[in-house]
């Protein structure tokens, strides 16, 4: 049982309502994330516009994935690593490169040392260093792609903490999670 309500979009008004909308065509129903961050009209706003931003991002939608593949797995949420594999199969990642965004690996030794910087950032809460920054752009990421890294990290922090501190119930299909080595 989630610890606050899961608003309905047909319950919703004003903005909210149109969020709800929004969000409801985008992924053919709401899933339950939105409806728990629905309780903040301000949270809400927040979150929709972040991802529509980082839809359109430099990184696209497959690398988004698998950074938030590997936030999740990360931070052991149940609710972000089931959603964000659906929607990797989505974007025509495989279950094994999916798998593999889940331990912040790849096959891709340039997305293997994004994903590396990505749970890096996680684990040292930001606190990382300009040799690590620079590793970045030695295998070819430029200044655009290390900070919407960076805002991609942020964004699923959000939602991680969302779905585990309200206890938001996994409305994809599950995946195990996975222990660090």
């Amino acid at each position: 049982m989630p610890n606050v309500p899961l608003v309905d979009r047909e319950a919703a008004t004003g903005p909210v309502k149109d969020q709800l909308e929004q969000i409801g065509s985008a992924f053919g129903a709401v899933p339950a994330m939105f409806r728990a961050v629905a309780n903040s009209p301000a949270a809400l706003t927040s979150m929709w516009s972040a991802f529509g931003a980082y839809g359109g991002g430099t990184l696209g939608a497959a690398l988004g994935e698998q950074i938030a593949v590997a936030v999740a797995n990360r931070n052991s949420c149940g609710y972000c690593l089931a959603a964000h594999t659906a929607l990797g199969k989505k974007a025509g990642l495989s279950t094994e490169v999916l798998a593999e965004a889940q331990e912040g690996t790849s096959d891709d030794p340039r997305t293997a040392a994004l994903l590396a910087f990505a749970l890096k950032l996680v684990d040292e809460r930001g606190q990382v260093t300009s040799a690590d920054v620079d590793a970045l752009r030695a295998h070819g990421w430029n200044d655009e792609q290390i900070v919407e890294t960076i805002g991609q990290v942020a964004l699923n922090l959000f939602t991680n903490y969302v779905n585990i501190a309200l206890d938001v119930p996994i409305d994809f299909p599950t995946v195990p999670l996975r222990r660090a080595a």
